[in-house]
């Protein structure tokens, strides 16, 4: 208990080490004014009665004057005037201090020193100048989530200040501090871009340890390295270091890197292939053609090109003869069998 005790009075004067110097002046300058008012003020005022001189004092001090209780001797102008000197010193005491905790305040999330309460956002290890920025803007854009910009000590500063919805903590990206500091306990996905790939593993292991549900998203010079990373987060993500566009989706939307990936691999369940339309061909709109190759061939047709390509374009948009269709499907459709949406 007396442990306890030391602990919370510490606790106590390092909170009000900055502020004693005005508390000082405030109790000397109350206490000498209301001794002062009750010996040369008549006592038929009430003005230095306990129940009226604190009211009195506080509106003086502040310089409001409501003019409800006043000395009447000028004695007791002269102690009113002391009031007012002292409550303008303590006034400008108290802002002077008041703007330097803020000051502070301001300085250490700079700094990135401020530890943060969130939950629900999305923690990106690593700052690269350009890079970061626009990978922070796909991250943020619809106001999906709150970003966590966690960058080592070669950034002294916050490198997106003006991001109201970025938070920035610095330091070695693998220690608790940072870890805690960032709250990735609470975090829905951590993203890592970071200078090598044995960073990222490092990374990923205390990220990991931190928070094991998390969903862990990792750009990687070398995509051989993700079964590595599996042996720490079985369900870790990795996209190459050169797709930033590919980290934020996948961060976003996960999974979709192993869509990408399974369309990008030759003999995958799903590969991209294109076909012009023949003379003849029956199917005049593009929902027409998704309905047709989805029932014939089980694909899926996701772009058209006639004088230009369009993704996804409306089903109602027309699909003239010799434009090019782009579908997915798990082999490539003869032109023979394609002649048959005639």
């Amino acid at each position: 208990m007396p442990f306890l005790v030391a602990r919370l009075a510490r606790l106590v004067r390092v909170r009000l080490e900055g502020w004693r110097l005005p508390l000082a002046v405030a109790v000397v300058v109350f206490l000498t004014s209301w001794a002062a008012m009750a010996l040369v003020e008549p006592a038929g005022t009430g003005i230095a009665t306990p129940g009226t001189y604190w009211w009195y004092f506080v509106v003086t001090a502040a310089t409001v004057g409501y003019g409800d209780v006043f000395p009447e001797s000028t004695a007791g102008r002269l102690v009113g005037a002391y009031v007012i000197v002292g409550g303008i010193v303590t006034l400008t005491l108290l802002f002077t201090q008041l703007s330097a905790a803020l000051q502070s305040v301001r300085g250490k999330r700079l700094r990135g020193l401020v530890d943060l309460d969130l939950a629900d956002h999305v923690v990106l290890f690593g700052y690269t100048p350009g890079r970061t920025a626009r990978i922070v803007a796909e991250l943020t854009a619809e106001g999906r989530a709150q970003v966590v910009l966690c960058a080592s000590d070669d950034v002294p500063e916050d490198p997106l200040p003006e991001r109201l919805d970025v938070h920035f903590v610095r330091g070695d990206l693998t220690s608790p501090d940072v870890i805690g500091r960032a709250d990735v306990a609470r975090a829905r996905t951590a993203v890592i871009d970071v200078g090598d790939d044995n960073e990222a593993l490092a990374v990923a292991l205390a990220v990991t340890h931190a928070n094991p549900d998390v969903h862990l998203v990792a750009a990687l010079r070398d995509l051989g390295r993700l079964d590595t990373l599996r042996y720490v987060h079985p369900e870790v993500q990795g996209v190459q270091w050169h797709m930033p566009y590919l980290l934020t989706e996948e961060a976003t939307d996960p999974g979709i890197a192993q869509v990408y990936s399974d369309l990008m691999t030759s003999g995958g369940h799903g590969n991209t292939y294109s076909a012009r339309v023949p003379t003849g061909f029956a199917q005049r709109t593009f929902g027409d053609c998704q309905t047709w190759f989805g029932r014939t061939f089980g694909a899926t047709v996701i772009a058209l090109r006639t004088d230009r390509l369009v993704v996804s374009p409306g089903w109602d948009t027309p699909v003239p003869e010799g434009a090019t269709l782009y579908y997915v499907a798990s082999r490539r459709i003869e032109a023979a069998r394609l002649a048959g949406g005639r």
